[in-house]
């Protein structure tokens, strides 16, 4: 007979055994030891943790013990008798599925898992909001994985918490099965007495006694491929993305350790970054992130063309399939591809860069396609047969897949997972399938909003009830009539049109009536405004616009400041129009429709552009007062049009974006610039120097850059100039840009992302004036794009390389604005500088430190200037090592340990941004070929449709509207990006301010850093101002404008 003290030593060692198991298939055999050794069986959930408590009492496990103890002491669990009789199934072992299981262990349910994999192979590294970390700690997650989280890692490798929540699952008597696959539902029988026999699962191996057990509730954690059907899915597509991970072996050396991860960069939020990779290597990226953990991690969207260019792609398909196929895919390529962008992404600072090893034997490098994200429409149905009821639910990427930049998925999949858990504990206690279903529902509205910002801070207090995690639910938001057709009995023609009429409910169609009464309220509108004007009598909308004056009898309506109405000579329809157009364009953001010439010598405008057109006037007027009435209601609160006629706005900063909201943002940049100097540039927006343009040859149905036809829906304006929204690209990356932000240079005529440096060999003759704001990379490229005057930037090379270098190390002093203005026959007596606007400028970044130097200059004095501009350069640069010997190391490392952590907010906020974009331009391109479509319809082309069929009329109204809705949206993401822009200008001085001692010779340099922090925290609370006007002014928008939106499945939530 065993001696009991070696007996429980011996318990102690299994138990640590388990503990420290590293795989599945090593879990699983060692929790089986220990159960055998002490004569346990898992299958007795409900007493089996209390046995395991009682007969292992080993100081480790005590600890244990106590974290599940507490968790297990909440009030909805009722002692873990609140689902005592509820059998439930699992599919899928991934992390959300046993987070899953976990909770409904704790509620007392009878737990099976099936996964149909025994080991867990992926290295991917997944990133946990506050929270999330805060809940696996309760769990014991330290117990099992001493390095979980330690100091600010909010990181692990998805093995690792795999293998955690397997060993919580298994404490807690959860019945796990792997190698077994789930192929179906298996109903209830008809013909059985007293109806005994209820849902079950079909399984494979069939001979398996899963197959034999009853469930009341099956949920489905098995990953975008989910198994489970009846549940449709909503598609959000953005532009294609190719992701690439790659996993590299961490040896945990001390130099390994010293390189700081990448929480994540943006190409919208971080330009250069990428602009360098690009130059240096000819990788072209859109993100990246980089985590250390089990191994050196990293994954990143790739553009295509980049692909193409390095070999990693063989050839060009149209079909995304094709385009990533294994045959397709030169696999050295794609292994050197992503090693150069891990090592320089890391600034070459890890010493090897070997590849991990996946579970198929090679190395772990993978790129797939996720243009496409797709969330399920419901979280849960009901089915029932033959007077048994079964729930059945999702979790996980089967629920809702996540976008990876942006670390969703571990978050909103354990909220998934307790709101799951929350669910089943109301089906438990009776409540009818309508009620349960709703409140389902109603939960996984707020999901996809969810962020770490607006969740609830009271961590400690999380639990499975959601009114602990979502601050101000309405968990009755949908009702239960709203749910009928998630209740599956069988009558499958009835659920067939509950389902019809619930898509049709989703997105309302216009019949023939309601199209006219729509073209008549425009028209009447217009009447309205116009009536009033001497020699404007609108009747229809067509032929009375013709000559101009109605259009700009509109516009004076709301602005007489703008248009001298009286001046005006109808016969000169040519000026009348354009004028009309300009300024639309500049001070309302109104893309014009074609040019004043062109409008002068058709016989009849062309009805769908104008209806394109005066719709963008009715959405931005429609609930605003002219100024005649305004006088006589001097009660009502001013309105977007007061707002206008008040402020002075800057000929060449108005953007020519298509809606109110951008004008708000154009009308926000003049103000940011109001009391800045002025300076003369080469560069300008649009809208300011038409007149130097030569007309577009084929008017404004030709796109100036691929002379193919552009119809009126995908029809964009810049510059007077009419194009495809594909074929506006930048003369020198090739990246496409948006209406909102680029830059143009006037003299070249060269249009670019703001942020390039606009010098080319055949302007600098002509150059008047250049000021940019130059990331001190850039100014390499004066090296490149200057060879007609070699001597000046020759003599300069030496000094350009070694103050490169001298910057290199110094975080503040990233960018500097380069302002030359040479002047031919420059005489200092006579000659003065033409002042321009600086509009160009506020487009680009202002993310980082910066100096101002503005020099005038005769070309001669030229390479004086860079001298002075060096010198003064070295003057300001400081090294690492002196601001570090300022600082105390506690203060040091405080300070950045708190800007990292509002960095990446930032990060994680740019990366919503920058998908929410690609998505809309997504929505556009399709919205612009339908439109295409039933243009071609109305105008009779190729045998389509016949002119002026009112259905097909109604269809494009329906398409303008959404189009406007679009655009508006996508306004709205600009100004967000703006806003955060400046937030993380705020930062940087913030820190740079607490890096600075306040010693005599730096008081100036600290006062001028202050003076700039007080303009951004202005320019930050003029951008809420007029967000919240704008959002004012949303709320008294119609309700089919606010119908199609929501069918977008759009949400703004920056709480």
């Amino acid at each position: 007979m065993p001696c009991p003290g070696r007996r429980v030593n011996q318990s102690h060692v299994l138990f640590d055994r388990f503990v420290q198991a590293t795989t599945c298939k090593g879990t699983l055999k060692a929790f089986q030891e220990l159960c055998d050794f002490l004569e346990l069986k898992p299958n007795e959930y409900r007493v089996f943790y209390h046995k395991l408590k009682s007969k292992l009492n080993y100081w480790k496990a005590k600890a244990l013990w106590a974290k599940l103890d507490k968790r297990a002491s909440h009030k909805e669990y009722k002692k873990g008798r609140s689902c005592a009789n509820t059998k439930c199934l699992i599919i899928g072992a991934g992390p959300c599925g046993l987070r899953t299981a976990i909770e409904l262990g704790f509620l007392g349910a009878k737990v099976v898992l099936l996964e149909k994999r025994d080991a867990f192979s992926r290295n991917n590294v997944l990133h946990l909001w506050p929270f999330t970390i805060h809940d696996l700690r309760g769990l014991g997650a330290k117990k099992f994985y001493g390095k979980f989280c330690a100091g600010a890692i909010d990181h692990i490798s998805i093995r690792q918490l795999q293998l955690m929540l397997l060993k919580v699952a298994l404490l807690l008597g959860i019945e796990i099965h792997v190698n077994m696959e789930f192929k179906g539902l298996i109903e209830p029988p008809e013909d059985q007495e007293n109806e005994r026999i209820g849902w079950r699962a079909e399984v494979h191996p069939r001979t398996h006694p899963v197959n034999e057990l009853e469930f009341d509730v099956i949920i489905g954690a098995d990953g975008r491929r989910n198994t489970l059907s009846g549940f449709k899915r909503k598609e959000f597509r953005g532009k294609l993305a190719i992701a690439i991970t790659a996993n590299f072996i961490n040896r945990n050396t001390t130099a390994e350790a010293k390189v700081e991860e990448i929480s994540g960069v943006a190409f919208i939020f971080n330009q250069k970054f990428f602009q360098d990779l690009r130059e240096a290597t000819g990788i072209d990226l859109e993100n990246i992130v980089y985590y250390k953990d089990d191994t050196h991690y990293f994954v990143m969207t790739a553009k295509k063309q980049s692909l193409l260019e390095k070999g990693v792609i063989l050839h060009d398909y149209a079909d995304t399939e094709m385009l990533l196929s294994r045959a397709n895919v030169d696999q050295k390529a794609l292994l050197s591809y992503a090693r150069e962008a891990a090592d320089f992404s890391t600034n070459h600072q890890l010493p090897k860069l070997d590849f991990a090893i996946n579970h198929y034997g090679q190395p772990d490098v993978a790129m797939f396609d996720f243009t496409c994200m797709y969330a399920s429409e419901n979280a849960a149905l009901v089915r029932q047969r033959n007077a048994h009821k079964l729930l059945v639910a999702l979790v996980g990427d089967s629920l809702l897949e996540p976008f990876w930049p942006m670390g969703t998925g571990i978050a909103r999949g354990f909220l998934a997972a307790m709101d799951a858990a929350w669910m089943v504990r109301s089906w438990a206690h009776g409540s009818s399938p309508l009620e349960v279903l709703a409140e389902r529902e109603s939960i996984y509205r707020l999901l996809p909003q969810t962020t770490p910002e607006n969740v609830s801070k009271n961590f400690s207090q999380y639990s499975v009830n959601p009114t602990t995690r979502y601050p101000n639910i309405s968990l009755h938001q949908v009702r239960p009539n709203q749910v009928r057709h998630l209740l599956d009995t069988g009558e499958t023609r009835d659920l067939r049109v509950d389902m019809e009429n619930v898509v049709n409910s989703s997105s309302p169609k216009l019949t023939r009536n309601e199209s006219i009464v729509r073209s008549s309220k425009l028209l009447n509108w217009c009447q309205r405004q116009t009536e009033r004007y001497r020699g404007v009598s609108v009747s229809d909308l067509t032929t009375c616009w013709k000559s101009g004056l109605a259009l700009c009898a509109l516009i004076h309506c709301y602005r007489p400041d703008l248009i001298d109405f009286d001046s005006l000579d109808e016969k000169d329809v040519e000026k009348n129009n354009q004028l009309a157009f300009d300024v639309a364009e500049k001070e309302f953001g109104i893309s014009p429709i074609m040019t004043g010439k062109e409008m002068s010598v058709v016989v009849e405008p062309d009805k769908l552009s104008m209806v394109m057109y005066l719709s963008q006037f009715y959405e931005m007027f429609k609930d605003t007062l002219p100024p005649e009435l305004q006088r006589v209601n001097r009660d009502d609160r001013p309105s977007i049009a007061t707002a206008l006629a008040e402020r002075k706005i800057d000929s060449a900063a108005a953007v020519n974006n298509n809606n109110k909201v951008k004008v708000m943002a154009t009308q926000l940049l003049a103000k940011f610039e109001e009391n800045a100097p002025t300076q003369s540039t080469g560069l300008k927006r649009q809208g300011s120097l038409r007149k130097e343009f030569p007309q577009n040859i084929g008017g404004s149905d030709v796109c100036f850059f691929c002379r193919k036809r552009v119809y009126v829906m995908e029809r964009l304006s810049a510059e007077g100039k009419f194009f495809h929204r594909s074929c506006f690209k930048c003369d020198y990356c090739g990246t496409t840009l948006r209406l909102s932000s680029y830059a143009f240079d006037v003299e070249d005529g060269m249009k670019s992302i703001p942020i390039y440096l606009i010098m080319s060999n055949r302007t600098f003759p002509r150059l008047r004036v250049l000021m940019l704001k130059v990331p001190i990379h850039l100014l390499l490229k004066l090296l490149r794009y200057r060879p007609s005057a070699p001597n000046l930037f020759h003599n300069h090379k030496q000094r350009l390389l070694n103050l490169l270098s001298s910057l290199s190390l110094v975080p503040a002093l990233q960018q500097v604005i380069l302002c030359l203005q040479y002047v031919p026959n420059h005489n200092p007596a006579t000659s003065h500088p033409h002042p321009s606007p600086q509009a160009p400028l506020s487009g680009l970044s202002q993310s980082q430190c910066q100096t101002r130097i503005h020099l005038q200059l005769t070309w001669t004095q030229v390479t004086g200037a860079l001298d002075l501009i060096f010198n003064f350069l070295l003057q300001k640069t400081y090294t690492e090592e002196e601001l570090n010997a300022k600082l105390t190391r506690r203060v040091q490392k405080a300070a950045r340990r708190q800007a990292k952590q509002e960095e990446l907010k930032r990060l994680h906020r740019a990366q919503i941004i920058q998908r929410q974009l690609e998505q809309v331009e997504e929505k556009q391109r399709q919205l612009e070929e339908r439109g295409v479509a039933v243009e071609k319809a109305l105008r009779g082309e190729a045998g389509m449709g016949k002119k002026d069929d009112p259905k097909l009329m109604q269809e494009w109204f329906k398409l303008v509207q959404e189009k406007n809705a679009l655009v508006r949206y996508e306004s709205e993401l600009m100004i967000f990006a703006r806003e955060l822009e400046l937030e993380d200008r705020q930062s940087r001085l913030q820190q740079e301010l607490r890096e600075r001692m306040a010693t005599e010779e730096e008081l100036a340099e600290e006062k001028q850093i202050l003076n700039e922090m007080l303009e951004v925290v202005e320019q930050r609370d003029s951008l809420v101002a007029l967000l919240e006007e704008q959002r004012l002014r949303e709320k008294e928008e119609d309700k089919d404008l606010e119908s199609v939106m929501l069918s977008k499945g759009f949400n703004l939530n920056w709480a």
